[in-house]
C-alpha cells in the first residue's frame, strides 16, 4: 500500500475566500491549516467542519460544506464524504443539548437499551428526534471508544459512564440548564 504523495487539488480555486466565513471562523480554521505542510490544507477538513458546525448551531448544511470545500481548495464531494462518514457531524438541526448514546456491543450488553428507555421516557423522544422546545436531541452512535465504562453517553464534549442509578444526574443538570450547550 502506498500513501498519496500529492494533496487533493481543486480544479477551480475560489479567490474571494474572505467572504466565506466570519473573521473568527477563518482564524480558527487557519490555525488548523497551519498545522499541516503547505498545500495540504485539506488535512484540516475535519476541524473546519466541526468549527463551522458549532458556529451554525450544531449542524451542517450543503452550503456550509461547499464553503469549507472552497476555503480548503477541495472538491466538494471530498467534504461531503467526511461529513457523512463521521457521526460527529450533523446534517440536520439538533437540539441545543445533543445526547449521544452508544448502542454497540459492550454498551448493549451492559444495558444501553435501559438507558435509552429511561431517556426516551424522560424526554419524550427517540433516536433521531428533537424535543418540541428544541432543547434536546437523542442520537444513536456506534461507539464512543470507552467500552470499559459501558454503557456510555456523550453530551457536548463530556463523556459519561452510565448506569440507571447515575443517568438521572446529567439529565437533571440539562433540565436545569447548568450544562453548556452542544453547539
Amino acid at each position: 500500500m502506498t500513501m498519496r504523495s500529492e494533496p487533493m487539488v481543486r480544479v477551480k480555486k475560489r479567490e474571494d475566500k474572505a467572504s466565506l466565513f466570519t473573521p473568527a471562523v477563518r482564524e480558527q480554521i487557519d490555525g488548523w491549516v497551519a498545522k499541516y505542510p503547505a498545500g495540504w490544507q485539506q488535512s484540516a477538513c475535519m476541524a473546519a467542519l466541526m468549527i463551522v458546525q458549532d458556529e451554525n448551531g450544531g449542524h451542517l448544511t450543503r452550503e456550509l460544506m461547499d464553503q469549507v470545500a472552497d476555503y480548503l481548495d477541495m472538491p466538494p464531494i471530498a467534504v461531503y464524504e467526511v461529513a457523512s462518514f463521521y457521526s460527529m457531524y450533523e446534517q440536520r438541526p439538533v437540539g441545543r443539548h445533543k445526547i449521544c448514546l452508544c448502542t454497540n456491543v459492550s454498551c448493549m450488553i451492559n444495558g444501553s437499551d435501559n438507558i435509552l428507555e429511561h431517556l426516551s421516557n424522560r424526554l419524550g423522544i427517540g433516536f433521531g428526534q428533537v424535543t418540541p422546545d428544541g432543547r434536546f436531541s437523542l442520537k444513536e452512535v456506534e461507539c464512543l471508544g470507552a467500552c470499559g465504562g459501558a454503557p456510555m453517553m456523550q453530551i457536548a464534549h463530556t463523556y459519561y459512564e452510565l448506569s440507571l442509578i447515575h443517568i438521572s444526574e446529567p439529565t437533571r443538570q440539562l433540565a436545569s440548564s447548568r450544562m453548556p450547550s452542544s453547539a
